[in-house]
């Protein structure tokens, strides 16, 4: 950040705990949250503040989703608002009482949220939208157009994958997204039919006010942080964003150029805290030596609600620890194997990501638990939210309010009750706002089958003739046999640049010659249809049977 120039950046805490870690459905595109925008701005009783019948009558009665996908965002906004943890307990409090779903009905009925905040929120939920540059080689490809990475950036896409986890991605979607998102800010009444900005449009301080969910920053170097309305409204800012006191309001055009040229990588994120973060020294180290590990945190210097302690490579150790410089901060577990880990402090959250052959226990997690791309891996939390995706043979002891999400690519999960206690777990739940109940540990939501169909047909009836069968295994081998070398060639920062070139050029050639361009390009969802009409796209709802992806377990001594 340089000196004497205001900054702005996009926060953490919405891309790292409010963006779900799967591939959103298709009606939370630009172009129905387009017209949501103006459908709440419109009626009675959804602006400023949506409760929870208005939104659930939008999300089933008119985007077809299912009731609980649209509680489960609902809920996971939630828990991005700052509510003392004295509500939250007297919100379990609540939901404990209620013995039937018509009492659960009425309890949630009293709930809402900042309208235009919980849109931005539903937006976001495009930063893990899966591409096809990212389906063909499991990551995003640069292309022409795009900078090449600092030797930084690339140590921290190397080091953490995860988008939720990447400042990095964050930085890249304000920057492309940024002109969609004040659109949706905007007062119908400034926008063109197709719901766009015109020429003239203006944004009201009051809706910007909204855009703090998203982005914040600081007047120099060391000031204070700062939500980004205040700093548009005065000093330098004032004048280039074009905000005018007797109309409350921006130009549009002069609040996006003003925010493009502002914009810049947060300077506590991860980015910062592997490259200049205070390396963690263990006070209770119980066995091992840490020449493999990597333990960095940026607590001395970071916000509340951007607290992070990184813990990577942690091999054949076990460590304990219950510190402050723990407390309310983001934890990042990443590829620890054969290790035993005890973090016994109230966190904020926590990503345990490629651990294998680990057990991890944890203090309570005031908002999430996620368990990503692990093997053989068993943690114990009391969390306000647990998720596992892409992992297999991992037990979760857990105690949660809310329903467990099975993300894709699970294989032999077993969740099971939470099972241990120390001498200020009590105490620590109570400061995170946890209680014992509601506990829906045994009931897990099943995330990620948008677009399959119901049934039970998993192959082809009666399978291929061999020759056929051959030829597809054949395939199959080229394929793996290909990823297997693009991994292992170690290619330079230009060789990979030219190579990712070509391949994508190829590629794109051979949609063309082929016709299987339109072939793709008909995948596309059909053009949006209104919101007014509730029968809308009635055809378009698809509903997955629940497999059994998961299966309980006794409880432990």
């Amino acid at each position: 950040m340089e000196a004497g120039r205001v900054a702005i950046w996009p926060r953490m805490e919405p891309f790292l705990l409010g963006a779900l870690q799967v591939a959103p459905s298709s009606k939370l595109g630009l172009p129905y949250l387009r017209k949501m925008a103006i459908y709440v701005q419109t009626r009675d009783g959804c602006f400023p503040v949506l409760s929870w019948p208005r939104w659930k009558r939008i999300a089933c009665g008119k985007l077809l989703l299912p009731e609980d996908v649209a509680w489960l965002y609902f809920e996971t906004f939630d828990l991005l608002v700052d509510h003392r943890p004295q509500q939250r307990l007297e919100w379990a409090e609540r939901l404990s009482q209620c013995s039937s779903k018509s009492e659960l009905d009425h309890a949630r009925n009293m709930l809402s949220v900042d309208t235009l905040q919980f849109l931005l929120f539903l937006y976001i939920q495009q930063l893990n939208r899966m591409s096809l540059r990212t389906s063909l080689i499991g990551e995003e490809w640069p292309s022409h157009r795009a900078r090449s990475p600092s030797p930084s950036e690339r140590e921290a896409k190397i080091s953490y994958q995860n988008r939720n986890w990447d400042d990095q991605a964050h930085l890249s979607f304000m920057q492309s997204h940024l002109a969609e998102i004040l659109e949706l800010l905007a007062e119908p009444g400034q926008l063109s039919p197709s719901g766009q900005a015109q020429r003239d449009s203006q944004i009201s301080r009051e809706a910007v006010r909204s855009l703090g969910l998203l982005l914040e920053g600081a007047a120099d170097h060391g000031k204070p942080v700062q939500p980004v309305h205040r700093l548009l409204v005065k000093g330098p800012l004032q004048t280039q964003a074009g905000y005018s006191t007797q109309s409350r309001s921006f130009p549009l055009r002069k609040l996006l150029s003003c925010l493009q040229r502002c914009l810049t990588l947060i300077p506590f994120g991860i980015t910062a805290c592997l490259n200049s973060g205070k390396k963690q020294i263990w006070s209770q180290q119980v066995e091992g030596a840490m020449k493999r590990a990597m333990i960095a945190r940026n607590t001395h210097m970071a916000p509340a609600g951007s607290k992070m302690v990184l813990m990577s490579q942690v091999f054949k150790q076990t460590l304990a620890e219950t510190s402050d410089k723990l407390t309310g901060a983001n934890i990042k577990i990443h590829k620890c194997s054969e290790a035993f880990i005890y973090l016994l402090s109230p966190l904020r959250s926590v990503n345990v990501d490629k651990c294998r052959d680990s057990t991890v226990v944890l203090g309570p997690v005031q908002t999430c638990v996620h368990v990503h791309s692990c093997q053989n891996v068993r943690v114990v939390c009391a969390a306000g939210r647990v998720a596992i995706g892409a992992s297999s043979h991992c037990t979760i002891h857990a105690m949660t309010p809310t329903r467990p999400q099975l993300l894709p690519g699970n294989t032999d999960i077993t969740l099971g009750p939470f099972h241990t206690f120390y001498p200020s777990l009590e105490d620590h739940m109570a400061s995170v706002g946890l209680a014992v109940v509601p506990n829906v540990w045994d009931q897990p939501l099943i995330l990620g089958t948008d677009g399959l169909m119901e049934g039970d047909t998993c192959e082809v009836p009666g399978g291929l003739p061999p020759a056929y069968q051959a030829a597809l295994d054949e395939k199959q081998k080229r394929i793996q046999s290909w990823q297997k070398t693009v991994m292992e060639a170690r290619l330079n920062k230009e060789q990979k640049r030219q190579f990712q070139e070509l391949v994508e050029l190829k590629f794109h050639e051979w949609l063309l010659d082929t016709g299987h361009r339109q072939e793709l390009y008909s995948l596309i969802p059909p053009a949006v249809t209104s919101l007014e009409d509730p029968k809308e796209a009635a055809t378009d709802r698809i509903r997955v049977k629940d497999r059994k992806h998961s299966r309980t377990a006794p409880e432990e001594g």
